[in-house]
C-alpha cells in the first residue's frame, strides 16, 4: 500500500506517529498525481497529468470554474475502467483566488472515496 498524500496539504499523514496508509490501495494517490503534474511533463507516461497548472495564470472568472472541472475530468478519466468504475467532479469557490474540486471516486470494489483538491486561480 501507498503512503497517503493530503491534496490539500501536499504532504504526507502522519497517524500515531506512523505513516498512514492510503485507505484506497493508492487510488487517491493516484488522482492526487494525475491532478498535480502537469501534462505532458512525467518522462514515463506523457498521458499523465493535467492542465489546471493553466489556471494560475487565468482571472478569477466563473468560466474557469468550468475549464477546472473539465481538467480535473479529463486527468482523472485514465483511471477508468481498470481501477475507477465512476469518477464525479464538482466545484466549490470558497473565497476569491482558490476554488476546490470535489471529487467522488468510485472504485472497482465498490468503496466510495471522496476528497477535496484545491486549485489557485487568478
Amino acid at each position: 500500500m501507498d503512503t497517503f498524500i493530503d491534496p490539500v496539504t501536499r504532504d504526507y499523514v502522519f497517524l500515531q506517529g506512523a505513516l498512514k496508509r492510503d485507505p484506497a490501495n493508492g487510488l487517491l494517490n493516484a488522482c492526487y498525481l494525475r491532478l498535480t503534474v502537469q501534462l505532458g511533463s512525467y518522462w514515463a507516461d506523457i498521458t499523465l497529468g493535467s492542465k489546471l497548472h493553466l489556471l494560475r495564470r487565468e482571472k478569477d472568472v466563473s468560466r474557469v470554474v468550468v475549464l477546472a472541472k473539465q481538467y480535473a475530468e479529463q486527468a482523472l478519466a485514465s483511471l477508468m475502467p481498470d481501477r475507477a468504475a465512476q469518477i464525479n467532479v464538482s466545484t466549490s469557490r470558497p473565497g476569491t483566488g482558490i476554488l476546490y474540486l470535489l471529487i467522488e471516486v468510485i472504485a472497482v470494489s465498490g468503496e466510495a472515496i471522496t476528497f477535496k483538491h484545491p486549485v489557485s486561480v487568478g
